[in-house]
């Protein structure tokens, strides 16, 4: 018997969210970030979906060659760059760009008898994970200037704190590290990610990596993603597979945590934190039943969790109810959980079915496809 838990995909609010970033950002080409599995939402058809954007980013070298085999023309950069000689073959033979951040990479480029390599050159402005020193920066665009393999030159940084709630003066710090770095090196710049997209105009620059924002959530801890006119792409959804019936003193679920302090009805629903919903939600989670708030009560567990029906007594066995999604956005379940939406997206694993919403989104993507070759 198939478990009612499923994640249903709406493929035309990821094409509205693209169009919202076009908004943010009308001079700058798109590069959609598409790693982990398109934040859990699914490769192919999101970026079926996303195929009038400019470009993807993705991490895996495996995914990038998937989306060139599915027909995919687009510019696609790994993010974290290459980390072998023998894959610098692969990224030649699908064309595939690469972000380079570490002096390993460098030398692995030298003497690289493969041609046409387009790179980025990441450079480290403050937010000390990825990237190369400012004061590195000269030497290193010599050095690829003059290798033979390399065809192109781009130029990237990441923020750390372009989502912050204030006047955000470590961001503007990182822009103007950027910009005296590379100073007048006429390269093509990629700088803003959802929340610089969203905030910074002066971040454009010539390519924007919208990440979260296209999955319709917010890259601020303060709004949710309908702030920005965003629509959420995944809604979560099981139903109420047992009802009790509650007196005051009875518990709910793994060590009593939750005790009735009067007469309750209760509803099991088919969902836990196998199934990626947070275990650290508290009680009081907002979920929806048939369109109706209700709270979640007791812990967790790993493939149920339990909610107060007291005040719905009409709600009976099988009733739909949502988790996050269209009606209740992701960001406020992950604000109780103590986490952020990214992780509750990323998180969905592989036994929850996903059920993909206007497909004919398809047809667009065999169009574009045919127009671009």
């Amino acid at each position: 018997m198939q478990r009612p838990i499923k994640a249903y995909i709406d493929l035309s609010a990821l094409t509205h969210n693209l169009s919202i970033a076009r908004q943010y950002a009308p001079k700058a080409k798109i590069m959609a970030v598409i790693k982990a599995n398109a934040y859990g939402h699914g490769l192919l058809h999101t970026a079926n979906a996303l195929v009038k954007a400019d470009g993807f980013a993705l991490l895996e070298l495996e995914a990038a060659i998937c989306l060139r085999n599915a027909g995919f023309q687009h510019p696609i950069l790994l993010l974290e760059g290459f980390f072998s000689t023998q894959e610098l073959a692969l990224l030649e033979k699908h064309k595939l760009s690469t972000v380079i951040h570490n002096d390993e990479q460098l030398a692995m480029l030298t003497g690289c008898k493969h041609r046409e390599l387009s790179i980025f050159i990441k450079i480290n402005t403050g937010m000390n994970r990825l990237g190369f020193a400012p004061q590195q920066f000269s030497a290193v665009v010599e050095q690829l200037s003059s290798n033979p393999a390399v065809s192109q030159i781009s130029l990237m940084t990441h923020f750390a704190t372009a989502d912050g709630i204030t006047n955000n003066a470590r961001f503007r710090d990182q822009l103007q590290v950027f910009d005296q770095t590379i100073g007048s090196t006429p390269m093509p710049c990629s700088l803003a990610n959802s929340a610089a997209t969203i905030r910074y105009p002066s971040a454009h620059r010539d390519w924007v990596r919208p990440g979260l924002m296209l999955y319709g959530a917010s890259p601020f801890t303060t709004h949710t993603g309908t702030s920005f006119n965003l629509k959420p792409v995944m809604t979560l959804t099981s139903k109420i597979i047992a009802i009790h019936h509650l007196k005051q003193g009875d518990i709910v679920g793994y060590s009593g945590s939750f005790q009735a302090d009067k007469p309750m009805r209760i509803g099991i629903v088919a969902c836990g934190y196998a199934d990626g919903y947070p275990r650290h939600a508290p009680t009081g989670t907002a979920v929806l039943v048939n369109n109706q708030k209700s709270r979640l009560v007791g812990k967790v567990s790993m493939d149920m969790l339990a909610i107060d029906l007291t005040e719905l007594p009409e709600i009976p066995i099988n009733s739909p109810v949502t988790l996050w999604g269209n009606g209740l956005p992701v960001e406020e379940i992950a604000r109780a959980a103590g986490t952020i939406s990214y992780e509750l997206l990323c998180a969905l694993p592989t036994r929850v079915e996903l059920d993909i919403l206007n497909e004919d989104i398809q047809d667009d993507f065999t169009r574009v496809c045919l127009e671009s070759k």
